[in-house]
Order: C-alpha cells, then sequence, then structure tokens
C-alpha cells in the first residue's frame, strides 16, 4: 500500500519520550518545524521535516498555510451517554442550592437516570454520534463513555449496548466503562450492599460474554457507595479480569485510598484530596484524571493538579461531560482553564490530555505522534504551539486526522 506524506506543518509536536510521572517543562517538547506524518494503513510511519520524507514512493496530501500538529485529543472520563437536559440542576445550583441537596430534592444523578431509562436505546445512539462528532470537530480522536445512568442491569446493557452500536457507526474510537455503581438506585429496595452483588453476580459474566467492556468504575462518596461496602464489588470486579477505575474524592476523601488499594488505573475527580491523598496517590501507579468541567459546572475547587505533579503524580485531564455537573464537553477549554488556575505549564497540559490520557486508558498505541503509532492527530492554524492554550480552546482545529484520513 502507497504511503501519505501530510504536511508541510509550521510545527510538530510529537510529545514523545516525556515520562508518564511528574512535572515537565516546556523545554521538554520536541518540536519539529517544517514539518510531515508518513502513514500507511491507518498507522505511522515516518515523522520528520516534510522534505526529507518526499519520494517518488509517496502521494502528498498538501497542508496549506500556517498549521501545527500535535496528537489527536484524548477524552479519558466522559458521560455522553445519557438522556434529557439538567438545566434546572444548574439554575438551582447559581441560586445556592448545593449538589447534595438538589440531588435530595429528586434531580441530580437520579432524574438523568429516570430519563436515560425511558429512552430507547435508538435514541441514545443518536445521542451519542450527535456529542461524539461534535468532539472530534474540537480535535478528540479518542473517548471514554460511561454507562451508570441505568443503575438496573436491563438498563445497565441498555445503555452499554448502545455505545457499543454508535461505535460501529463512526471513526471516534469509543472506550466503555460500566458505571453500575454510580448510586444506589431509589427504587431499589435492599441495601447498597445487596444491590452491588446483584450487579457483580448477573451483570458482570455477560460484559465478558458480550465484550461490552472491560473496565469497571465506582462512585465512593457520601450520596453514593462507601469504601466499605465497595470493597466486595472491586474484589469481584479483579478476580474476573477487569481493570478498575474510581469516582474519587470529589467531595470527601476516602476515594483515591481505595483506588490505590485495589490497583486502579485512574483516580478521577479529586478535587477534595488532601496532602496525604495527594502522595498517596503520587507513589502508586494510579493515574490522577482532573475533571475542570465539573469544577466549572459546580463552582468548587479544582483538582489540586500542581500539587499532584510536584508530587511527582501522572496527571490526565478529562471533560467529565455530562448533563449534569458537566455540560460544557469542551475538552481543550477545559484544560486551558485548569492550566491558569493550577499554573500547568504548556507541556503538562497538552500531556494531559494526549498520552497521559491514553495511559488512563491503558491505550499503547496512541496520544504521541511516532512509529508505529495510531495516525490520530490535529492541527491548527497558527504556527506557534503556544497559542493553542493561549486562546484557552477558542482556537480550533482546521485539521483531524483519525486513522491518517481527514475528517
Amino acid at each position: 500500500m502507497k504511503k501519505t506524506l501530510i504536511g508541510p506543518f509550521s510545527q510538530l509536536l510529537t510529545l514523545a519520550n516525556i515520562p508518564l510521572k511528574g512535572a515537565i517543562e516546556d523545554e521538554a517538547l520536541l518540536v519539529i518545524e517544517n514539518a510531515g506524518i508518513l502513514v500507511s494503513d491507518g498507522k505511522i510511519s515516518g515523522i520528520g521535516k516534510f522534505d526529507d520524507l518526499k519520494s517518488e514512493d509517496v502521494q502528498i496530501e498538501h497542508v496549506h498555510g500556517k498549521s501545527v500538529c500535535i496528537p489527536g485529543l484524548i477524552d479519558a472520563h466522559t458521560h455522553i451517554c445519557f438522556a434529557g437536559s439538567r438545566a434546572n440542576d444548574y439554575a438551582l445550583r447559581n441560586s445556592g442550592k448545593s449538589y447534595l441537596e438538589i440531588a435530595k430534592a429528586g434531580g441530580g444523578i437520579w432524574d438523568t437516570v429516570t430519563k436515560t431509562r425511558r429512552a430507547t436505546q435508538a435514541e441514545l445512539v443518536d445521542g451519542i454520534i450527535e456529542r461524539a462528532q461534535n468532539h472530534l470537530k474540537s480535535g478528540t480522536t479518542t473517548i471514554e463513555i460511561k454507562s451508570g445512568y441505568g443503575l438496573s442491569v436491563d438498563e445497565e446493557l441498555k445503555m452499554l449496548y448502545a455505545i457499543k452500536e454508535a461505535s460501529s457507526k463512526i471513526e471516534t474510537d469509543l472506550i466503555s466503562t460500566c458505571l453500575a455503581a454510580h448510586m444506589k438506585p431509589k427504587d431499589w429496595k435492599g441495601s447498597a450492599s445487596t444491590y452491588l452483588d446483584e450487579i457483580s453476580s448477573k451483570l458482570f459474566p455477560i460484559l465478558k460474554s458480550e465484550k461490552l467492556t472491560n473496565r469497571i468504575d465506582a462512585f465512593i462518596e457520601e450520596s453514593a457507595f462507601s469504601s466499605l461496602e465497595i470493597a466486595p464489588y472491586f474484589r469481584k470486579a479483579r478476580a474476573m479480569g477487569f481493570s478498575i477505575t474510581v469516582h474519587a474524592d470529589q467531595f470527601s476523601t476516602g476515594g483515591s485510598e481505595t483506588a490505590v488499594h485495589y490497583n486502579a488505573v485512574s483516580a478521577d475527580h479529586l478535587e477534595a484530596s488532601t496532602q496525604k491523598e495527594i502522595e498517596l496517590l503520587a507513589k502508586s501507579n494510579t493515574i490522577a484524571v482532573a475533571l475542570p468541567g465539573a469544577s466549572l459546572g459546580l463552582g468548587c475547587d479544582f483538582t489540586p493538579a500542581r500539587k499532584i505533579l510536584d508530587a511527582g503524580g501522572a496527571l490526565a485531564i478529562a471533560s467529565d461531560h455530562n448533563p449534569g455537573s458537566a455540560p460544557m464537553g469542551d475538552l481543550l477549554s477545559q484544560a486551558a482553564i485548569l492550566g491558569t488556575f493550577e499554573k500547568l505549564s504548556n507541556a503538562e497540559v497538552l500531556a494531559g490530555i494526549t498520552f497521559r490520557a491514553a495511559a488512563a486508558l491503558e491505550l499503547s498505541d496512541r496520544g504521541t505522534l511516532e512509529k508505529g503509532k495510531v495516525a490520530d492527530f490535529i492541527s491548527f492554524p497558527t504556527d506557534d504551539y503556544q497559542e493553542i492554550t493561549y486562546h484557552q480552546g477558542q482556537l480550533k482545529p482546521n485539521g483531524v486526522w483519525k486513522n491518517g484520513v481527514k475528517q
């Protein structure tokens, strides 16, 4: 198959050869000027100076004008399989009501559960596709999507089948996660523990047999599940070979300690994390995932990203796109804003939404621009990479390539 040479790009940032953990200075970024990317069969077969990569054996796809190329963005935490809106929740929060007060009054997660249960699988598929395509236009080429608005075996399956069906109909790679442990459903008559036992006993085997996901998530919080309640659930998940991720330390601590104890791939949120949790995460292999969209939506503190990096932790940044606390769904805007408040370098922001986000999804084939990696990359209409975060997400990509094909 003939190779395609794409370029020239004014600048190309490979994001390669940067450690997974710890702080990063911008000087660590490898910036190639007048660069090109060789693509073959959806993979990168070469990176370098555009003129050096020219030969009679390649067809050329010209990039005209100023352009900065970086790896395709990876959103490692979203909830874009849902029905309905929670605009009323947003208004109530802005009028002074707390997240927990709104939930107790019938809003919050349960409101979306009710609406999502009423939706058909086809309606959920359409919603996923629409949102995923909007993300792709903004440069996000891989998206994690959680269930968690079904909260029963059948309804969780409906969501996960919808994610699988949507994945077969679009170019974006969708990575599914089972979040049946989002909260104890209000219509469940038993205890939280009996609900979790029902899910793990009946749903987990189907997830394996139908290959719907290899990822199990849980929300450890006052309004959801305690570390004690979730322990048997995670033990069963680990025994069955699932990877674990945790909604941790959003309003109170405890979740990140549980995440580290069960060797979770990631601990997400962490807005309430103290120095104790930061040091615990930094010493572990669990990746911290900051969700600035939730901080913006709820009006609460940001994840202590600077402290996590300075302690030697791995930090990814995700949008948490959901109908309640994070309706914006703009990964680059949120990452740039987090960078401003937490004093992150450009390199740290870009790493958090590329290769460190890939690691939070256990994906080793993307997130950097290197030979052999998936040919997912995007370009911006500028000749200075610093403009990308400087415009706080308002500088939009002028080119998005998925598997080497311009979208």
